[in-house]
């Protein structure tokens, strides 16, 4: 186990409190909202920032990389060590839009402090956490009397997360001698709950398509033409109607090939999580749960792939009746992937099974969005053990685990760099991210700060030859 002295990261990370809040709070207050044009100069000013910050906490290596959109930050401090395996840890400062009149009870952009508690547009998501590693690895420093950390570490902190990514796949790909590494941290994540510390183990990949059917050339009289043509409105309907099998089951041939099975183990320490379902359903704003027979509400939403419908529309939609047959019909469908299922793979199954469906007279055009992969990193990999022993350490309980039901950037860079993914967040579903007040726990939030400082020590010590 490191070595890294308990009370001597945590009597660190207390002198230094006040000051690392302070910063935190300036890089607080830029609005950098990726997602508005007229926001790109705090985008950029937030970039630079940052930079200039990491440089500060002693990073000799500190860059604003450029993208078509916005402005990446990169930073680099190697271990001196040539055993010393390699870590990059990954966040975003962008952030989500927001203004007093959404319902804010203070201005989203000048942080306050209440009951403990920081209140700030990117508070959890994704600036706090992202700057706890400043704190972190100066606290592992000074408490081991190290001039380097123990692992080569690196930063990639991206500004388009809350815009979709779109560049983000291709920075790597333009920069993967640079950002290789054995292991990814992500820390834009968060925990269970406040009083039950967890760590991701993965996450699901996202497929979307739409699919435009044709038949009519205009809209036509169904009383002259009904019941002798075909209705793309019907077929839409179908199609749907087919999507899954009375057991809740994908019913796409070949949907489910490769997936890789939730384990015993995993599927255990699932079940002994406070999962209280009545409250998952009000979070939900829904009546009851359903899926796929056979697994559980948790299991469903972390580890099961699925076939949503988000959009059907054909037809006329106004007041009072139209006795048509439309034209056309759309129909938007999603697919969250497990590990093992290809995006490519499940587009040519889709592709198959909707137009194996198409009858005679209907023309349909399908079209798949970029996709992103799932993933997963096994519960006995040695990087997410010690993750697990540093979150441990930091928090003074057993660490429990779960997946993420979502999906997002970090499978581009287990993809480009083939390295596994590991999640340290400290933020919890009351934190209100994207939402009005979102905030951080400052007591958590050091909790980040002192994993960090424990990670990299553990990390050196009982990985030191990576896989």
């Amino acid at each position: 186990m490191s070595q890294t002295p308990d009370s001597a990261v945590r009597t660190y990370i207390e002198e230094h409190r006040a000051a690392f809040l302070a910063d935190l709070a300036e890089w607080l207050r830029i609005p950098s909202v990726s997602a508005q044009p007229d926001h790109a100069p705090d985008v950029r000013r937030s970039a630079d920032w940052l930079a200039a910050k990491l440089a500060e906490t002693g990073f000799p290596t500190a860059e604003v990389w450029e993208t078509p959109g916005a402005p990446a930050v990169f930073a680099e401090w190697p271990a001196g060590d040539p055993d010393a395996p390699t870590v990059l840890v990954y966040g975003h400062h962008d952030v989500q839009p927001a203004a007093r009149e959404d319902g804010w009870d203070s201005e989203p952009f000048e942080p306050v402090v209440r009951d403990d508690r920081l209140y700030a547009r990117g508070a959890a998501d994704d600036k706090g956490q992202v700057f706890f590693h400043t704190l972190g690895v100066r606290a592992h420093l000074a408490a081991t009397g190290r001039t380097a950390p123990a692992v080569n570490l690196k930063l990639l902190i991206e500004g388009e997360e809350e815009s979709g990514s779109p560049h983000f796949r291709a920075l790597v790909e333009r920069h993967a001698g640079r950002l290789a590494a054995d292991a990814v941290i992500v820390s834009d994540t968060g925990m269970w709950s406040e009083d039950t510390p967890t760590v991701c183990t993965g996450m699901r990949g996202l497929a979307e398509c739409q699919i435009v059917l044709h038949g009519p050339d205009q809209d036509i009289h169904s009383g002259v033409f009904g019941g002798a043509v075909p209705n793309p409105a019907t077929v839409a309907a179908r199609l749907v109607a087919a999507l899954h099998d009375e057991h809740a089951r994908v019913a796409i041939p070949g949907f489910y090939d490769d997936i890789v099975e939730l384990g015993d183990r995993e599927r255990q320490l699932w079940a002994e999580l406070p999962f209280d379902e009545e409250g998952w359903l009000r979070e939900a704003h829904s009546y009851a749960t359903e899926g796929e027979a056979g697994h559980t509400t948790l299991e469903r939403v972390w580890a099961r792939p699925t076939a949503e419908v988000n959009g059907i529309g054909g037809g006329y939609q106004g007041p009072g009746s139209k006795t048509i047959i439309p034209s056309s019909a759309l129909l938007k469908l999603s697919f969250r992937l497990v590990a093992g299922q290809e995006p490519d793979h499940i587009e040519k199954v889709v592709r198959a099974w909707a137009e194996a469906r198409i009858p005679a007279g209907i023309r349909v055009e399908i079209t798949f969005l970029p996709a992103t992969r799932p993933c997963l990193t096994p519960l006995d990999h040695p990087g997410l053990q010690s993750l697990a022993r540093a979150m441990g350490r930091a928090f003074e309980t057993p660490i429990r685990f779960t997946r993420s039901g979502g999906s997002g950037p970090a499978a581009d860079l287990q993809d480009v760099l083939g390295a596994p993914v590991l999640f340290l967040g400290i933020s919890v579903p009351s934190d209100g991210w994207h939402a009005p007040n979102e905030k951080v726990d400052l007591d958590l939030l050091l909790k980040g700060v002192e994993t960090s400082a424990y990670l990299w020590g553990d990390l050196a010590e009982n990985w030191r030859h990576a896989p």
